[in-house]
């Protein structure tokens, strides 16, 4: 059976390399889109943005609340001690 393994090597290798970068890049655009201190950050810019009258309230509570569900996910996510 090794013999198999070898033959079809050129064609498994580059799909299980491709494979494992595609978890690695998922890995890595969920650390951030669930990172607290992005989130916080983003958090203050668009209460800023409100008072500065560069979004108005209707669109503030819409992003909060989005903002606000990725953060309790993201404390969800965190690992338990």
């Amino acid at each position: 059976m090794l013999g198999l393994g070898l033959l079809f090597l050129p064609f498994t290798g580059p799909a299980k390399g491709l494979l494992a970068l595609a978890r690695h890049i998922a890995g890595e655009a969920e650390g951030a889109l669930y990172d607290e201190g992005a989130l916080r950050d983003a958090l203050l810019a668009l209460e800023l943005r409100l008072q500065e009258g560069e979004i108005g309230q209707e669109e503030f509570v819409r992003t909060e609340a989005e903002l606000l569900e990725r953060l309790a996910e993201a404390w969800r996510r965190r690992p338990q001690v």
